[in-house]
């Protein structure tokens, strides 16, 4: 594992922050570069038992704390406009091809990771081979009201840095180990959901429902079937609404959210790496 860095361009919303880069190397010149987007509130380190796992079937894998994440600059709980990620993202892809020119590359996204990876599908999928999705926050958990709508909106304008919602950790894994590990660890933020940031998260699902259509790339999608953070209709309404003929939803019976960190992690990864070996020439 090295560590790098990239800086958001000046036309960002988050112009000039450093983002910090994890990159995990195989032994071998790598078949393929995957490039892994994180969910919300955590951070690329949590990411390392995938890694590893990616690393022995021969994958490079980068990926970069998303703004107000982890080690990188920001503000947590809170995000000026959601395309601040989508930003750090296309700087990791030109990091990626600057040191890996030739390599096909894949997108792996988790949770808020998986809106961020179909909402950059939409614009950039032909850099990619094929894309894996885990428990992407296409839909809310529960469907807010229109109230609540309405007085987002409103506190997004008038109080964006406001805390408006927390999120469970027990709905992160049903392993106690993992929930200890998550609340504990530094560089995960345990506050609250920030008025803008809620109402950007709202607005990026709802675009990425409209523009999922143009996407036509492979795609496999995978979503515990008990999750409670992030909705498993989003992932069958992806798979139902994506363009793509080459197209796999798998739901797991009993998984809570962070299917990569749940009891039966070998499996879901197994099958994750199975995936992606049948897509990489």
């Amino acid at each position: 594992m090295t560590a790098a860095s990239v800086i958001l361009p000046a036309d960002s919303a988050a112009a000039g922050a450093r983002l910090h880069v994890t990159r995990w190397l195989p032994a071998a010149p790598p078949k393929a570069i995957v490039l892994l987007a994180h969910g919300y509130a955590e951070h690329a380190g949590r990411y390392g038992h995938v890694a590893a796992r990616l690393n022995e079937a021969g994958y490079a894998v980068y990926a970069v704390d998303h703004w107000g994440h982890g080690r990188s600059d920001g503000t947590p709980g809170f995000v000026p406009r959601f395309s601040a990620y989508l930003d750090g993202m296309r700087e990791l892809l030109t990091l990626v091809e600057v040191n890996h020119p030739g390599t096909p590359r894949l997108l792996l996204g988790h949770s808020m990771g998986g809106l961020i990876a179909t909402l950059l599908l939409i614009e950039r999928q032909d850099v990619f081979a094929a894309a894996a999705l885990s428990g992407p926050a296409i839909l809310p958990a529960e469907p807010p009201s229109r109230f609540t709508v309405w007085i987002s909106r409103f506190l997004s304008r008038v109080f964006p840095r406001l805390g408006v919602l927390a999120l469970d950790a027990n709905g992160v894994s049903r392993d106690p180990a993992v929930v200890a590990a998550y609340s504990a660890d530094p560089l995960v933020y345990t506050g609250k959901i920030g008025a803008r940031l809620g109402q950007e998260f709202m607005d990026a699902m709802a675009a990425a429902r409209a523009g999922a259509p143009r996407i036509a790339l492979p795609i496999l999608l995978q979503h515990g079937a008990d999750d409670r953070l992030t909705a498993p209709e989003g992932s069958r309404f992806l798979f139902d609404h994506v363009a793509s003929a080459d197209k796999r939803l798998k739901l797991y019976p009993g998984l809570y959210h962070e299917i990569f960190n749940e009891p039966e992690q070998a499996a879901v990864l197994g099958e994750l790496v199975a995936w992606l070996d049948a897509h990489v020439q």
